[in-house]
């Protein structure tokens, strides 16, 4: 081990972060940087409220901050859309919760298959992709499962709900197979809408790790109080690995996060790394997976994705409950657990979808361990 990394040793050990002159909340670890770690101003854990609605579906995975209030729809409030039902079966989910930052949580919509406007192949099962476009229109991915097995999961689709939390449209094929989680930017009457998709080959591959995650750009126009109208849709990124997991369902193509300069990145849990799609909003065709950020390290099964204030890219590992700190340019500059203190054992398996608190005061997250909304603050 080299002089630097034994000092870097000793801080983590002594539980400081020295890079850049800040102090780390315990629990967090220094990673070598010449800048200051977003994370680093944080030094507390708080649960805001159970994500857990009225007919017991389980296991949070979306996460999104209302912007603006319309219909049913709360400034500051966060959705959280749940993937499991009452009997813990993945894929079977079909609520989104709202709770305000005082912890009031109301139920902002149950989709029941039955009553879905449009074609979502195999029903509904909600995953990360949860997004909010403007005029209060929101929009869940659906991946979801006869039995709780990926065995059973079929394409799903892309659901719109108006901002009273009723299912007006679904946006199904063209690609959309497995939407996993999303990201968007809007404006001018254009909203452009990333989604990765997890089940190209997965199933056919009976565990095996496949390379046929896609990331789709769909470009939606909105005018007034009219549904969102899906115009065209591009493949921006193909060739992630993805594979079916009895623990974790899919592995595969998760995190999204677009930089404000149009960059695209994408975290492949499968191989724990980050991969970046350059001119995502103008690219007219795939890069395949782009061009590689960062890989392991810190980086363990990496899923949900967020960009702070400062463009760093923030992400939370399926592997052992820590949210991890990468710049642009590759250098994972800090973690934080946030699902234990170790060396307890746990934290696996816990996290999954994060928001940026409005004004960086923190980061929303799901613990799946707890159905729980929490805030790093």
């Amino acid at each position: 081990m080299s002089v630097r990394r034994r000092v870097v040793a000793a801080v983590v050990a002594a539980g400081a972060i020295t890079t850049a002159g800040f102090a780390a909340a315990p629990g967090a670890e220094a990673l070598p940087s010449t800048s200051p770690a977003f994370i680093s101003q944080f030094h507390h854990l708080k649960t805001v409220a159970s994500t857990v609605p009225r007919n017991g579906d389980l296991n949070p995975y979306g996460v999104f901050v209302v912007s603006q209030s319309t219909g049913r729809l709360h400034r500051g409030n966060v959705l959280v859309s749940n993937f499991n039902n009452k009997a813990n079966e993945q894929g079977t989910g079909s609520t989104i919760v709202q709770i305000s930052p005082s912890g009031h949580r109301t139920l902002f919509a149950r989709i029941r298959a039955s009553a879905l406007p449009g074609k979502c192949p195999g029903g509904v099962g909600l995953t990360t992709a949860l997004e909010v476009l403007p005029g209060g229109w929101v929009v869940v991915g659906s991946t979801p499962s006869r039995n709780g097995m990926a065995a059973t999961a079929k394409a799903g689709c892309l659901i719109v709900l108006n901002s009273n939390g009723t299912p007006v449209e679904t946006f199904s094929g063209q690609g959309i197979n497995g939407p996993w989680d999303a990201a968007m930017v809007a404006g001018g009457g254009v909203a452009t809408l990333f989604v990765d998709n997890v089940l190209n080959g997965t199933v056919a591959g009976g565990g095996k790790i496949v390379h046929g995650g896609t990331v789709l750009r769909l470009t939606l126009l909105l005018s007034g109080s009219s549904m969102p109208q899906w115009v065209a849709t591009a493949t921006v990124g193909t060739g992630f690995a993805e594979q079916t997991n009895a623990t974790a369902f899919i592995l595969g193509p998760t995190g999204l996060g677009l930089s404000s300069l149009g960059t695209l990145y994408v975290a492949e849990t499968a191989t724990s790394v980050i991969t970046a799609i350059p001119n995502a909003l103008t690219t007219p065709g795939s890069t395949g997976t782009g061009t590689l950020v960062t890989s392991h390290g810190a980086l363990n099964m990496p899923l949900g994705m967020a960009i702070a204030p400062n463009g760093d890219i923030l992400t939370v590992n399926g592997g052992d409950g820590r949210l991890v700190e990468t710049t642009p340019a590759g250098a994972q500059i800090a973690t934080h657990y946030l699902d234990r203190t170790p060396p307890a054992p746990r934290g696996a398996g816990a996290l999954f979808g994060l928001a940026v608190k409005p004004g960086g005061g923190g980061i929303y997250y799901v613990d799946n361990d707890s159905n729980t909304l929490r805030l790093f603050h």
